[in-house]
C-alpha cells in the first residue's frame, strides 16, 4: 500500500491537516483486467455454442436378414436402398417392398441439415415404423464416442 507521509511527522497526522484520501487502484486494475480476459474467452464459446460431431459407436453383431435402409444425402436427396424415393411415398414404398417389416434403418450424411432428417423421422414415426439410426463404427478400441 502506498501512503503519503510527507510533512506529517513520522506517520502521525497533525491536527487540522488535510485528511488522507489516497486510493491505491493497482489491485482494482488487476482484477478488472482478469475479468476482461475471462469475458473475452467465454464470449466466443457462448456465441457459437458447442461443436458436435456425429457419434462413433462400437461395432455390434451383424445379421444376414435384409432390412430397409433409407439414405439421406447432404443435399437432401432421399433413397430407399439404391433407388430414389419421395418423402410423401416413403412409408408406403417401404411396406410394399419389405412386407411385414416394422423397423427401418436411417443412414444420413454427417452434413445433412437437421430439418431434412427430422422430416424423414417424423414420416417414418407417423407410419408406426421403428427407426434405427446408422452410425460409423469407431476404429479406435476403447474410444466409444470420443475424439481420437
Amino acid at each position: 500500500m502506498a501512503i503519503n507521509t510527507a510533512g506529517l511527522g513520522g506517520g502521525r497526522r497533525s491536527r487540522g491537516g488535510p485528511p488522507l484520501a489516497e486510493i491505491n487502484v493497482t489491485p482494482f486494475v488487476d482484477v478488472a483486467l482478469v475479468l476482461l480476459i475471462i469475458f473475452m474467452i467465454t464470449a466466443h464459446v457462448m456465441e457459437y455454442g458447442v461443436e458436435i460431431d456425429v457419434p462413433k459407436t462400437t461395432t455390434v453383431a451383424s445379421t444376414t436378414k435384409e432390412f430397409p435402409v433409407v439414405s439421406l444425402t447432404k443435399t437432401g436427396d432421399l433413397y430407399l436402398g439404391k433407388e430414389p424415393v419421395r418423402l410423401a411415398l416413403l412409408p408406403e414404398t417401404i411396406r410394399s417392398k419389405y412386407p411385414g417389416q416394422d423397423s427401418v434403418f436411417v443412414r444420413a450424411d454427417a452434413r445433412t441439415y437437421y430439418d431434412a432428417l427430422a422430416q424423414v423421422l417424423a414420416s417414418l414415426g407417423a407410419a408406426k415404423l421403428k427407426v434405427n439410426l446408422v452410425t460409423q463404427p469407431d476404429s479406435a478400441p476403447g474410444n466409444a464416442g470420443g475424439k481420437k
